[in-house]
């Protein structure tokens, strides 16, 4: 298994990975939904249209994995805007693959940490970063309900309360 740089050339390869991420990340806010192949796509080029690096995990031809960068100048701040590995292919080192890579870039610009954007019921995200020792919550995403989003529980951050 190798990592590999994502070019447009990849584009349809990476797209049903691109797609799967998106139906995970609506599954944590209780709605269901079917892949997006084309938005998939579309996705990625807009991302390697930007300038933000892409990787990918690569096992015997198969994308199994990626990473999508995001570096804001002048800043030398790198976040996590994407990681996403297949589910066979979870806890057998490709999400470490991908993160070192991004890791190695921040560090590259000078940065010792890399940023994270993390579903809060992302459980096995945050255990993977926590075991990597990130551990500070950095920002608090704020927003109204989506239409048909099922809100189930509440969360607390210092003395304030939001639904989630």
């Amino acid at each position: 298994m190798n990592v590999i740089k994502v070019d447009r050339q990849l584009a349809n390869k990476i797209a049903p990975l691109v797609a799967d991420f998106r139906v995970t990340l609506c599954s944590y806010k209780g709605i269901e939904s079917q892949p997006d192949i084309e938005a998939g796509r579309e996705e990625i080029l807009e991302f390697l249209e930007s300038g933000y690096p892409v990787f990918a995990a690569e096992d015997e031809g198969n994308l199994v994995g990626y990473i999508v960068c995001r570096i804001d100048d002048p800043c030398p701040c790198l976040w996590v805007e994407h990681i996403y590995v297949r589910n066979e292919y979870r806890r057998k080192g490709v999400a470490t693959m991908l993160f070192e890579k991004a890791e190695k870039i921040a560090e590259s610009r000078g940065e010792d940490t890399v940023y994270n954007y993390v579903h809060p019921n992302n459980d096995g995200m945050i255990q993977f970063l926590r075991a990597k020792g990130y551990t500070v919550l950095n920002l608090i995403e704020i927003r109204k309900p989506y239409k048909d989003e099922k809100l189930s529980t509440t969360i607390d951050v210092n003395k304030n309360a939001f639904d989630y």
